[in-house]
């Protein structure tokens, strides 16, 4: 029902004088009064304000006031608010149910109720921007040696102003189905599109590449390949798709990492590649390689201690300056949570909660590695579980997607294997070869993809490669 009367115009803020920071008291109060005079006001300013908005802190108790009725499915007027106020001990430093009619007798209608919520809104946003102003001036004003922890510090702060702001309301599922049907479903020139391709055909063909807001394990035991599939993941986005990658390693240093990709790339031994044992034809190999890496927009970190909020100020600076396609973390386990959490399985849930949260919130797929537990060591055969996970309960919870490396040939030697397969043909171990286990697709299918693991670089590769003429046949070629 909406009260006719003399309309509330819908008010611009009013600066207001030197010294105060920005606020509308006539909007808190139109709010109010709509709120008094319609019960249809209630879900319309529910999403858009809340009660440390509002300036004057006596309209934010009524405001409070209001909301705690709504809640419980109470009538909400002039007599039921001023109860509820007298109720919390707050009825006279309001103003009394004088207040309550003088407010309500303003306007005398409901008409523009969100739009004058909003001013309410957006003037504490404002001053909660000033604020953190005002801490991170505080932070820069001690200084201190450590740099990066002040720039981090400041940069959670407004992070945390705009989490604050990001919730969502209801969207018409019509609007929903135009977005999607204006998204580009096609790529062209190898132009990053809705999906971050992993560079493998199988897998991509399974999974459609790595969904944007999606959080995708990667588990498997010590060894078996994790680092190197994930280093595979980020240089075939970044050199096939031109994507920027962001790569947080808290096992391995920069520099091996970069060893590591351009030994892939060039087909070469890190050991030789090091010590710079390499014939001529490698060393063209090399340059390539490295004009290739070179090229791309690969940026690792590689702190050997971070936590999610970390991640997500460094995600954001990055996507601010320069865009941000793929954001790959190794590994979930040696995170740090943020909280007291009185055990390491809800600490975990904290952490990957966390991972869930920053993909949406950045709109970019999250690739994490993480370690399985022993179990999968005594059973046979050693193919992964989700249950070998370890505190998988919030990590399979969590993810979109969950992976598993199985290598059989990592547990069983050519003689052992042929013990075990006494009609196979001799030279049928899987020597070289690994399985990706999709256990967990949210939105899709599960199966197993088979790809080939070259030990000499570390690196996995299609079983069907693509060789480039110019170069060894060790070179995939995905580009």
């Amino acid at each position: 029902m909406v009260i006719e009367g003399r309309p509330a115009p819908i008010r611009q803020e009013v600066r207001p004088s030197a010294g105060l920071p920005p606020h509308d008291v006539a909007a808190e109060e139109a709010v109010v009064a709509a709120l008094l005079l319609d019960e249809g006001s209630y879900p319309r300013v529910l999403p858009i304000a809340r009660p440390e908005d509002f300036f004057r802190e006596q309209n934010g108790w009524v405001y409070e006031a209001c909301l705690a009725l709504g809640e419980r499915g109470e009538r909400i007027t002039i007599p039921t608010v001023a109860h509820e106020l007298e109720r919390a001990g707050r009825l006279d430093a309001v103003g009394g149910e004088p207040y309550l009619v003088e407010v309500a007798g303003k306007y005398f209608t409901a008409v523009g109720v969100e739009a004058h919520a909003r001013i309410v809104a957006r003037d504490a946003l404002y001053r909660r921007l000033i604020a953190a102003a005002q801490q991170i001036a505080q932070l820069a004003y001690a200084g201190g040696p450590d740099v990066g922890r002040v720039l981090s510090q400041a940069e959670t702060l407004l992070l945390s102003i705009r989490t604050a702001e990001a919730a969502g309301d209801f969207r018409r599922l019509r609007e929903l189905l135009d977005e999607f049907l204006e998204q580009p479903h096609e790529e062209e020139d190898g132009a990053l599109a809705e999906a971050v391709r992993s560079g493998f055909m199988d897998l991509d063909a399974l999974l459609g590449g790595f969904k944007r807001g999606d959080l995708v394990i990667l588990a498997a035991r010590t060894g078996v390949g994790k680092t190197s599939l994930m280093l595979n993941f980020a240089r075939n986005a970044a050199v096939g798709q031109h994507a920027t990658v962001a790569l947080f390693s808290l096992e391995m240093s920069g520099e091996q990492l970069a060893m590591r990709l351009l030994s892939a790339e060039a087909d070469v031994e890190m050991a030789r590649l090091r010590l710079g044992r390499h014939t001529e034809q490698e060393e063209h190999r090399v340059m390539h390689a490295h004009g290739v890496l070179g090229g791309t927009s690969i940026y690792i970190d590689d702190s050997a201690v971070l936590t999610v909020p970390e991640i997500r100020a460094k995600c954001r600076r990055l996507q601010a300056e320069h865009g941000l396609d793929l954001v790959v973390v190794d590994y979930l386990q040696l995170l740090h949570g943020t909280g007291r959490a009185d055990t390491r399985a809800n600490e975990i849930s904290g952490i990957s909660r966390g991972l869930k949260e920053l993909a949406r919130e950045l709109r970019v797929p999250v690739v994490a590695a993480a370690q399985l537990s022993r179990a999968v060591e005594s059973r046979h055969p050693h193919i992964p579980l989700l249950s070998d996970l370890r505190e998988s309960g919030s990590i399979e919870q969590d993810a979109d997607v969950v992976m598993f490396i199985y290598r059989e040939d990592v547990y069983l030697t050519p003689e052992e294997w042929q013990s075990q397969h006494p009609d196979a043909p001799g030279n049928a171990h899987p020597s070289g070869l690994a399985q990706v286990i999709v256990a967990k697709h949210r939105n899709g299918p599960t199966g197993t993809v088979t790809v080939r693991f070259r030990d000499r670089t570390a690196s996995f590769q299609d079983l069907l490669l693509r060789p480039d003429p110019g170069f060894g046949a060790g070179y995939d070629g995905i580009d």
